[in-house]
């Protein structure tokens, strides 16, 4: 523990400085709905820039709250235009939800849409505009056409309400009760949209946390369309970051936890409570805490530094002004509960929440769980990824990103910059991290690659696979040292990822979360968002664009750049279209394999591209020549998104490499139709 003898008190007209010994956490976790889509728009080719350096232009610039302001009201008087444009229904409304401006004027509006007057949940859009007011590109959400076939409700709102409650008590919630009645919504974020309601359950989930269960129930049949918890959840323990600096504000003679200088970030005592905001946290000196967490101020100067120490990162590395960029700040919430061992994300409240950990003794405050929380905020007003499915995984992956990339800003010699996830919570019990970026099975829970179900698992396990392709992507594969920490990163086709670097690829992540991602984006798409925002920024030819290729690759997500397997590699391809009937037979189409010897290899690739709306009704398998199938993608994966364009890694080491091999595709539902545009087996 650090002595508060060394702590220093200031005047309250600059940065004060602030003892506290920054409790060390665990990770949380994420909100929103489910579903996936691959519709993002490939980047405009660009030439390649010098030495590795941005194009000049080609970064959003730090907009001012004012600025933004500014843009976002532009953008609003022009949405009805925007929808004409656009092509949308006479039924069919924007509403302007952020602005981002690029260096060149090119401006990228994100959108909500609407219907008939009713939210259109899974129907929000980026429009990307150039400097002369053209539209550029587009990235949605949902490409089915909005026109539900009615807005009048079969179904009582009650009916509803009491499907929500079920559905709350199934997850074995506490006092659950309806705090937002059902209110029609239209539902397009998983296939044809329908009209539906949206119920909102309170209450509290089975560990004390507070209760936000979001229920989508068809407005027509009663079937229940889809439930996701919108509270953002995380576990840990609590270890100390040393004598910190803080601000603080003075009134009088009394000083209080509020941060004048970063959108009035106020930190709360709950004093074990568990609804409203709490106290204020003041007092009559400068001085916060003394290094243990039985004083209770030591957990909020722990929660202040970690909220200001991310909101400096996103200003100065990224250029935007809090959470919602509107240069507001969230605010902190500590002591939650009793013996409460979680920390949290709310939208409703805008807000961090931390409890105190077993038996009250290990604040949940620290400098990567602050971080990990506050990005659950910018996601949401942000790309707004669903939180459940696979881009509930790439959710709680950026929440991990950006936990890890705050940490290595804060150079805090006491809690030094790593690739590992609660890394000193001991959560444990062996002192080993929460998870592990550069190889994230090694917590015995977490996916290091894509694969077809990977949807179908835990979001903090299934953003295994874009924690380990940002740490490839970062620092490129195999074994070295960083800061004193080893890791050792393999790729899924056993070939090597050379790094770019940390600041470049966090550079590229935010501006694909930021102006690519939508609420549906799942990996597919999350590959082609960041492969767009890496050729805005270096150039669709530069060696950025080629390692964001490799290290997607390397988690078993799309081709390497040299287009196969990596190394060069012998390829075998059928180009012939194949219609898929709709919720017909299977369909196959083949390749002959010949000039090989011996069996074919444990990371044989098979690059799939497939034209189909609702990807969730195809199966689609590899089937080697002695008739073994090996499932690609299973049935009823892949939710609401449009067609597949990626490579999958199978170990076909079993099977001999000579012979006929079949893509085999069935289409299991009615509605959606497509076909298969070619495919090709690469042995690397």
């Amino acid at each position: 523990m650090r002595d508060s003898s060394s702590h220093r008190r200031t005047s309250h007209t600059r940065t004060t400085r602030r003892a506290a010994a920054v409790a060390l956490v665990g990770v949380s976790a994420l909100i929103a709905a489910a579903v996936q889509s691959g519709a993002a728009t490939a980047a405009p080719e660009k030439a390649p820039s010098a030495a590795g350096k941005v194009i000049p232009g080609a970064e959003s610039v730090k907009l001012t709250p004012a600025q933004r302001a500014e843009l976002i009201r532009a953008a609003d008087a022009s949405k009805a235009a925007t929808a004409k444009d656009l092509g949308l229904g006479a039924k069919e409304k924007l509403v302007v939800r952020d602005v981002l401006k690029d260096g060149d004027g090119t401006v990228h509006t994100r959108y909500e849409r609407t219907y008939d007057g009713l939210p259109v949940l899974g129907g929000d859009l980026v429009v990307e505009s150039t400097k002369a007011d053209a539209t550029a590109s587009v990235v949605k959400a949902t490409r089915a056409a909005v026109t539900p076939a009615t807005t009048t409700a079969k179904l009582p709102a009650a009916k509803a309400k009491t499907q929500a409650l079920a559905a709350a008590k199934a997850e074995d919630a506490k006092s659950p009760d309806v705090n937002r009645a059902p209110r029609k919504v239209i539902w397009a974020a998983s296939g044809t949209p329908t009209l539906a309601y949206e119920t909102v359950v309170g209450g509290f989930q089975h560990d004390g946390t507070p209760q936000e269960l979001h229920v989508i129930t068809d407005a027509a049949t009663g079937e229940k369309l889809y439930e996701w918890e919108a509270i953002e959840t995380g576990t840990g323990n609590t270890v100390y970051s040393g004598t910190v600096d803080l601000t603080s504000t003075q009134s009088g003679s009394t000083f209080n936890l509020t941060d004048g200088a970063r959108g009035n970030h106020k930190t709360y005592n709950l004093n074990r409570g568990t609804s409203g905001t709490g106290t204020l946290f003041s007092g009559p000196d400068d001085i916060w805490g003394n290094g243990s967490a039985s004083n209770l101020e030591s957990a909020a100067a722990d929660a202040h530094y970690g909220a200001a120490l991310t909101w400096d990162y996103y200003k100065n590395v990224h250029g935007r002004s809090g959470i919602r960029g509107d240069g507001v700040g969230a605010y902190s919430r500590v002591h939650y509960g009793n013996n409460y061992v979680n920390a949290f994300w709310s939208d409703s409240c805008f807000c961090m929440t931390y409890g105190d950990g077993s038996g009250n003794a290990n604040p949940l405050t620290s400098i990567d769980v602050a971080a990990h929380e506050m990005t659950h905020g910018l996601t949401s007003n942000t790309a707004g990824l669903n939180y459940s499915g696979e881009s509930g995984g790439l959710n709680e992956a950026t929440s991990d990103i950006f936990g890890s990339t705050v940490e290595f800003y804060a150079a805090n010699s006491s809690d030094v910059g790593d690739y590992l996830i609660g890394e000193e919570i001991n959560i444990n019990g062996d002192g080993t991290p929460l998870r592990y970026m550069d190889k994230p099975s090694r917590d015995g829970a977490s996916k290091d690659s894509w694969y077809s179900g990977l949807g179908s698992i835990d979001v903090h396990y299934s953003s295994g696979p874009a924690n380990h392709f940002f740490y490839l992507l970062s620092e490129g594969s195999g074994t070295k040292t960083i800061n004193g920490v080893s890791y050792d990163s393999p790729t899924a086709d056993g070939l090597p990822v050379t790094g770019i670097g940390r600041d470049k690829a966090e550079k590229i992540w935010f501006r694909a979360l930021t102006t690519k991602f939508t609420s549906t984006t799942n990996y597919a798409a999350a590959r082609t968002g960041t492969l767009a925002a890496t050729g805005e920024l270096y150039g669709t030819t530069s060696a950025e664009y080629k390692a964001v290729q490799d290290a997607w690759a390397g988690v078993a997500v799309g081709a390497r750049s040299d287009g196969g397997g990596g190394g060069g590699g012998t390829s075998f391809e059928n180009t012939a279209d194949v219609a898929i009937p709709d919720n017909g037979a299977a369909v196959t189409s083949s390749v002959t394999v010949s000039g090989r010897t011996g069996n074919a290899p444990s990371n044989l690739q098979v690059a799939v591209d497939i034209t189909h709306t609702y990807i969730g009704d195809l199966q689609v398998q590899l089937v080697a020549p002695d008739g073994t199938a090996y499932t690609l993608k299973g049935y009823n994966t892949g939710g609401s998104a449009d067609n597949i364009n990626t490579t999958y890694t199978v170990n076909a080491s079993s099977e001999v490499a000579n012979g006929a091999w079949q893509l085999r595709v069935q289409d299991n539902a009615a509605r959606d139709t497509g076909r298969i545009n070619g495919w090709k087996l690469t042995f690397p």
